[in-house]
């Protein structure tokens, strides 16, 4: 007999783009969604953790996760430095009740917080008492060739994380079945972002 878990279903602040948490908020509460997670990037009101605690009080509505700034495009939101980005992604969960902070593997130029990075999530979900899941990424494909854009891995089953996250619109970029993906995560899987892709060399997101 299967048993599906009662696993909380969140609404990212990044699926209302190009409109900004606040209506992301708005929406989850009027959708019937169980709670939010909070993509901190370029959006001015997911960087003001004081602005977050006013939407989820005012809707209802608790902060499931929180999204670390580490797409190309956050390089400097909140620091330059990737591990203080992580770190104040971890204050932000604590004061907002997350249980779960998402970060990307590092870039493979980013080599001195490469380098640590492991050892880096295993200390913080020590310290802060929260899951630190590391997301699925995929090999960066151009002229009919693989580029090796994150380090130590673009797949997170290959390091000893205790916590990873599995986004379906990633795994269909990487070509993987996320069935057999999520099984050989195990009680690994913290996670899920729940998206399609269609294989493409492209991150599509598209909807389930």
């Amino acid at each position: 007999m299967l048993r599906v878990p009662e696993a909380p279903v969140g609404l990212s602040t990044a699926a209302t783009y190009p409109q900004g948490a606040a209506t992301a908020f708005e929406m989850a509460a009027s959708l019937g969604y169980d709670g939010v997670e909070v993509m901190v990037w370029t959006d001015p009101v997911s960087q003001d953790i004081d602005q977050i605690e006013q939407l989820a009080e005012r809707y209802g509505l608790p902060v499931l996760s929180v999204h670390a700034p580490c797409l190309l495009i956050t390089q400097r939101v909140w620091s330059p430095d990737p591990t203080v980005r992580l770190t104040k992604s971890l204050e932000a969960a604590r004061r907002l009740g997350a249980s779960t902070v998402v970060v990307h593997p590092p870039f493979r130029w980013q080599r001195e917080y490469a380098r640590g990075f492991v050892e880096l999530v295993d200390r913080l979900e020590d310290e802060f008492g929260i899951a630190v899941a590391v997301e699925n990424m995929y090999p960066w494909r151009a002229a009919g060739r693989e580029v090796a854009a994150y380090a130590p891995d673009w797949d997170p089953t290959d390091e000893s994380y205790r916590h990873i996250t599995l986004d379906l619109s990633h795994a269909a970029v990487a070509g993987q079945d996320s069935l057999v993906l999520s099984e050989s995560i195990g009680d690994r899987l913290a996670h899920v972002h729940m998206t399609d892709g269609t294989g493409s060399a492209r991150d599509e997101h598209l909807i389930p």
